[in-house]
């Protein structure tokens, strides 16, 4: 398939969606302002429809990638976090990643360092990496949540250590006993540590 540009100035509902288009953008000379080598970046544009992106169940949630770090060259990762009262992980820590959470709807009472942060739908935290966390569903409903990590990476542990979601209508199961061996064994690799449950 030949690599095609959506044209800014027309309505994207007026026109086949291109789910991926390709280019490339020059970067400065050896030399210039800010020493930078000549060389080629690759950017794409990713289009992703509702509920198309891979989905996985964590421990109390259903995560699903919405663009990774194979389509930002490792920027960043982002996903839809799904959590059904009384969900969440137990605490952890990343050593590699920051993560930023803005809640959609519902309502996850967040526990960073010593902090507790009660998060609602429009707010919200911005979590360093280093420093330990975890998050629970304490209100009556479903929590969605966009969830950043930066820089990307963090989508390989969860595709690794999760179970694929066999039906998307189901509440995330609660973890089996080969999930957490996974997790135990593949979360040093990712500079992950978990942590017993508060």
């Amino acid at each position: 398939m030949t690599p095609q540009t959506a044209d800014p100035l027309v309505n994207p509902s007026d026109q086949t969606v291109l789910k991926d288009s390709q280019h490339t953008t020059p970067q400065s000379p050896a030399g210039s302002g800010n020493g930078a080598a000549t060389v080629a970046q690759q950017s794409q544009m990713k289009y992703v429809p509702a509920g198309t992106g891979a989905a996985y169940w964590g421990p109390g949630t259903v995560l699903t990638f919405i663009v990774t770090g194979k389509d930002t060259g490792g920027a960043f990762f982002l996903a839809e976090m799904s959590v059904p009262p009384g969900g969440g992980p137990p605490p952890h820590i990343h050593h590699r990643e920051d993560e930023s959470f803005h809640m959609l709807e519902g309502t996850l009472t967040v526990q960073v360092g010593g902090n507790t942060i009660t998060a609602s739908a429009g707010d919200f935290a911005y979590l360093p990496r280093g420093i330990v966390h975890s998050f629970k569903n304490t209100g009556d409903g479903l929590a969605k949540v966009l969830v950043l990590t930066t820089p990307a990476g963090l989508e390989n542990y969860f595709a690794e250590v999760f179970d694929p979601v066999t039906d998307h209508s189901a509440a995330p199961p609660p973890p089996s006993r080969e999930m957490l061996a996974r997790a135990m064994a593949i979360s040093p690799r990712y500079g992950l540590v978990l942590l017993p449950p508060a």
